[in-house]
């Protein structure tokens, strides 16, 4: 195989994060097992060692909630190294909290669905493998229910985040205005992320003030959903958060017509489906930008930047042809220069970009790996085997690092990957990239 040593350099770095039952996304700065990563991690895992693939799923929803909520990280381990940790967060003031695992009382975007459809298309025992999905499948389609039963207040098909950390792209500059609209008090806390990487890369101590006034508020309820919806500062409409549900829902479909006799759950999710991607075009698609943006439901208005996440929906079939094709030229026009490794989190043109900092413009190879799929999917060969090369050549120049710099310059220089190194779902990934020839 080509890049055999990058691809056992991948397997040696998910075997180094594997703990007992679950993985770690880096050590030090991660030390817990978090939602999508999990799910994202067993992708790589399912090629050669498909038990800790499921393992890895099995532990992840045995954390899941009395009303199917699925938590974002669950701390199966005392660590010191993380802040805020479970003491903060006190998952347990909601009554229907998991009594066996301490958790979060947030989520991050719901990939377990198509994570399992993608066990099944590696697995080479078909059979064993859609009797596993088979023994877990619902409690995946309880956590969807979950979000459309409770995470959408206007019963619209698009669900709501309370938290940026539910984004999964934690310090996006789109998220800017919202904490020009709040004025949070300071927090008297000690940081643990930036004694593990350089403190440029992560995000600033008054942003985080941000960030654990909206937990205080939440907790203040008892983490009710209502509540949240009708209080909480933050309240969003995440093209990337609801693309993944969509994605998700369509591999359900797959799978359940393929374990047969769910009739009612093949119904229900054709109706969440047909709901959703009809709003998700209507409300967030912006002709102006000409991709799709996030939505301010506490403030009525749509926050107007590109980001990684606009060209998200490409993954989950939303856009029909030819406005896949118009995003696809803004993309290229915008995220694709010569001097660029696609694709940037944030607008390279924006004066918020920055290319060093966390999601407010480095590369992801989660991203790239959404990209790369929804890509082929609509045709676009040469630009998703961009994506891939890029992929591959950024972290065979830097190491398996949590993100990347955008500039190809500055990978000359030396190293420009940041935040954690050893991360899991780098590895992953990149092991999946390259089986797919």
């Amino acid at each position: 195989m080509k890049n055999a040593s990058l691809y056992n350099k991948a397997k040696e770095v998910l075997q180094n994060n594997w703990r007992a039952g679950f993985s770690i996304p880096c050590a030090k700065l991660y030390p817990f097992q978090w939602f999508w990563d999990s799910g994202l991690i067993a992708i790589g895992f399912a090629h050669f060692d498909m038990q800790k693939a499921e393992q890895e799923i099995k532990t992840l929803l045995d954390a899941q909630w009395g009303n199917g909520f699925i938590p974002h990280i669950i701390f199966h381990t005392e660590s010191d190294t993380y802040f805020p940790g479970p003491d903060f967060h006190r998952s347990d003031l909601h009554p229907q909290s998991s009594k066996k695992y301490r958790s979060t009382g947030m989520t991050q975007p719901p990939v377990t669905g198509f994570v399992l459809e993608e066990i099944y298309r590696i697995s080479k025992d078909k059979e064993a493998t859609l009797k596993f999905i088979e023994d877990l499948i619902d409690k995946v389609y309880f956590n969807h229910d979950y979000f459309y039963r409770h995470r959408d207040p206007e019963n619209e098909g698009l669900v709501y985040i309370y938290h940026n950390w539910e984004s999964g792209t934690d310090n996006s500059p789109i998220w800017d205005d919202i904490w020009d609209t709040m004025n949070p008090p300071e927090y008297t806390f000690e940081r643990r992320d930036t004694t593990h990487v350089d403190a440029s890369e992560r995000p600033s101590k008054r942003e985080y003030d941000h960030y654990l006034y909206i937990i205080d508020i939440a907790k203040e309820h008892n983490y009710s959903d209502e509540k949240i919806a009708e209080l909480s500062p933050f309240l969003i409409q995440d093209p990337l958060f609801n693309a993944m549900l969509i994605k998700s829902n369509e591999s359900l479909l797959t799978l359940y017509e393929l374990i047969g006799n769910n009739e009612a759950k093949i119904s229900q999710l054709k109706q969440w489906q047909e709901k959703a991607i009809n709003a998700f075009n209507k409300k967030l698609y912006d002709e102006d930008l000409g991709a799709y943006v996030h939505y301010d439901l506490r403030n009525k208005r749509p926050l107007r930047f590109l980001s990684s996440s606009s060209f998200a929906p490409l993954f989950a079939n939303i856009p029909g042809k030819e406005r896949a094709d118009n995003m696809i030229k803004v993309m290229m026009n915008k995220f694709g220069k010569e001097s660029q490794y696609l694709c940037a989190s944030f607008d390279p043109d924006s004066e918020r970009f920055n290319p060093k900092k966390y999601w407010r413009g480095p590369v992801w190879i989660n991203l790239n790996w959404m990209l790369f799929d929804g890509l082929n999917r609509y045709g676009y060969t040469d630009i998703a085997e961009r994506v891939k090369s890029d992929s591959i050549e950024i972290i065979d120049k830097n190491g398996f690092y949590e993100y990347f710099d955008s500039r190809k310059e500055v990978h000359k220089a030396g190293n420009a990957g940041y935040g954690g190194n050893n991360f899991s779902w780098s590895a992953a990934l990149l092991i999946d990239l390259l089986e797919k020839n």
